[in-house]
């Protein structure tokens, strides 16, 4: 079995020590406590904690409320030495050509730091802001046609192709990337676990209990078996580590009495009619209720109570937390892309204190 490799994640939103991030923030004119800005400054601390503490890299993620993900890695990459950036891209708001020359350039640019994230985009709303309208089913078939032209060209000097969403003559690079990126993808539709059998390096997965999250990945392994390909699974999980299980709950704790019922019902109801799979999966672990929120040994779905996307936590003592990544890897899961509140800090925690145990099991 491979050893694991350990990400870190860019809060390009804003950070704090609570779970109402500034997508909240924003919607609501507030924002939270202590609340750090995404400046350059203050991302580059995080980048350069990553970079230091032996992580692989970090996800540079997008959406509405994200700083630009391209602009925010570029910057970065100078600030770092040997830190990947995992750049998270929406298909269809860029052109595959275009994307492919962007990829390539930085990829030279940074000498081989840079991973692909495509994001296909689950929210109807936020696709519209951007001029997307296409529809969920609809929005995986370009994101094939995309990939299809974008690893096209990156290993062939031209291509001409006519699909539903996109036609090319003549499409190329100047110089295929060197490394070719890794690219990561996921998404957990009928209409998703296809193009990650067809095109993927990396399935990823939101963090649902162990057995759960194996059978999703079973599904996507057998499709690219089908393929003759081989596809390698990550998983994206919050994490709070501390010296005890008790002191690591009671973080949990104060970051759940910062919710009020109204924000959790509010995010419940948005979250559950989400055109995502994956959201309303992520929904249904914890319902809105806030009783049952440890749905599996050290796994806390109290984060998905506010947030969108990943919703749950690894929780407990560095062994604890150590010994749940174990079992996700003995399943099957080679990547962990990992996060915590406020993420500078929670960076130390987990690098110190649970990569040293995952070290000596031969797993990290």
């Amino acid at each position: 079995m491979p050893s694991a490799k350990f990400f870190w994640f860019l809060p390009t939103n804003g950070d704090s020590r609570s779970i109402v991030g500034a997508s909240h923030a924003s919607s609501h004119h507030t924002v939270p406590p202590g609340y750090r800005p995404p400046t350059r400054r203050y991302l580059a601390e995080v980048a350069r904690a990553a970079d230091r503490l032996g992580y692989e890299g970090v996800l540079t993620p997008t959406g509405t409320w994200c700083e630009d993900a391209w602009l925010t890695a570029s910057a970065l990459l100078a600030e770092t030495e040997r830190l990947k950036f995992l750049v998270a891209f929406r298909p269809g708001l860029i052109p595959p050509t275009l994307a492919a020359q962007q990829t390539a350039t930085l990829q030279r640019y940074s000498e081989g730091r840079v991973l692909l994230n495509i994001v296909s985009g689950g929210d109807d709303r936020e696709q519209r802001r951007f001029g997307d309208w296409l529809d969920h089913d609809q929005r995986y078939t370009r994101t094939g046609e995309f990939l299809h032209i974008v690893t096209s060209i990156w290993r062939q000097e031209h291509l001409d192709f006519s699909g539903a969403h996109y036609e090319v003559a003549d499409a190329r690079v100047s110089a295929p990337p060197d490394p070719l990126p890794q690219i990561y993808f996921g998404g957990s539709s009928a209409a998703a676990l296809p193009i990650a059998a067809e095109y993927v390096d990396v399935y990823l997965t939101w963090g649902e209990p162990p057995q759960d999250a194996a059978a999703k990945i079973a599904k996507v392994r057998a499709l690219a078996e089908e393929r003759g390909r081989r596809v390698r699974f990550g998983i994206r999980l919050h994490t709070i580590s501390r010296d005890t299980s008790e002191a690591a709950w009671a973080v949990a704790d104060d970051l759940l009495a910062q919710l009020s019922p109204e924000q959790i019902a509010n995010a419940t109801a948005l979250h559950a009619k989400s055109e995502s799979e994956g959201q309303r999966r992520m929904t249904a672990l914890h319902g809105g209720r806030i009783d049952q929120l440890e749905i599996y040994p050290n796994l806390w779905a109290g984060v998905g109570l506010v947030r969108g996307g990943a919703g749950t936590a690894l929780v407990g003592s560095h062994e604890e937390v150590a010994n749940l990544i174990l079992e996700y890897h003995s399943l099957g899961f080679d990547e962990f892309i990992l996060s915590g509140y406020p993420h500078l800090e929670e960076a130390y925690w987990f690098a110190e204190g649970v990569l040293p145990i995952l070290k000596r099991k031969g797993v990290a």
